[in-house]
């Protein structure tokens, strides 16, 4: 029975997709304009190339925020428990020692990852 529904889910998922899509084709005038391929930026008329390159290390910082911003989302659990529980001395005993021993490998990789990243430079704003 949950087999069939998501059969339908995703069957609805795709017609209306392309029925939106259809629907705009065969509504929606499309006209030739030269300026409809031209970069738009606050309204300013752009000059120059569209294709400008960025320093890398843009790219790095934004990369390396969602690293650690996904990381945060894995520690969530383990902070709840600890709320709930009390001192981590009493989460090894209701959670065991397993989770702990997990916990402090996480943080361990999470801060090798971040002494790497300074010692890269990749933290260092342009």
């Amino acid at each position: 029975m949950g087999a069939a529904y998501l059969i339908v889910l995703i069957l609805a998922a795709i017609a209306f997709s392309f029925g939106g899509i259809l629907i705009a084709k065969i509504f929606v005038k499309g006209t030739k304009n030269p300026q409809k391929g031209q970069a738009y930026e606050c309204g300013i008329p752009s000059d120059g190339s569209p294709w400008n390159q960025f320093n890398v290390g843009y790219y790095l910082f934004a990369l390396i925020f969602l690293i650690f911003d996904v990381e945060l989302v894995f520690m969530y659990p383990w902070a709840v428990v600890v709320k709930q529980v009390g001192m981590p001395a009493v989460v090894v005993k209701q959670v065991g020692m397993p989770a702990l021993f997990e916990i402090i490998v996480f943080f361990f990789i999470l801060f090798m990852g971040f002494l790497y990243a300074h010692k890269k430079g990749a933290l260092k704003w342009i």
